[in-house]
């Protein structure tokens, strides 16, 4: 297990209060985004049989980030970096496609619903 001496601030979509995380589990998270594919990898990440509509794993992804980083926090034997990981880039990744608006059949954004 390491240790983490610097702490890096990101504001989460729609979160009520910033995560302060360590800038090396954030920068993990953001370069993780090239491997990362949302039909392939949010499924088996939740042990779910679908993939869910974009933005809607935010609130359940969020939580076990959270329960990950409490791990951290106390040092808990139970602590798994590589999941950790694998939720802040799968964290990063849905917030970033909750904010594109849906694309259509032929490739181009549909107009924002009032």
């Amino acid at each position: 297990m390491t240790a983490f001496t610097d702490i890096t601030a990101f504001h989460p979509a729609k979160a009520i209060k910033p995560l302060h995380r360590p800038r090396s589990l954030v920068r993990a998270g953001w370069a993780g985004q090239a491997g990362w594919h949302r039909s392939r990898d949010l499924p088996r990440l939740l042990r779910s049989p679908a993939c869910p509509p974009a933005g809607s794993a935010l609130p359940r992804l969020r939580a076990e980030e959270e329960r990950l980083n409490e791990a951290r926090l106390e040092r808990a034997p139970s602590y798994d970096m590589q999941r950790h990981v694998l939720v802040m880039i799968a964290l990063l990744a849905e917030m970033a496609a909750a904010d594109r608006p849906p694309v259509t059949s032929r490739g181009k954004a549909s107009p924002a619903r009032p």
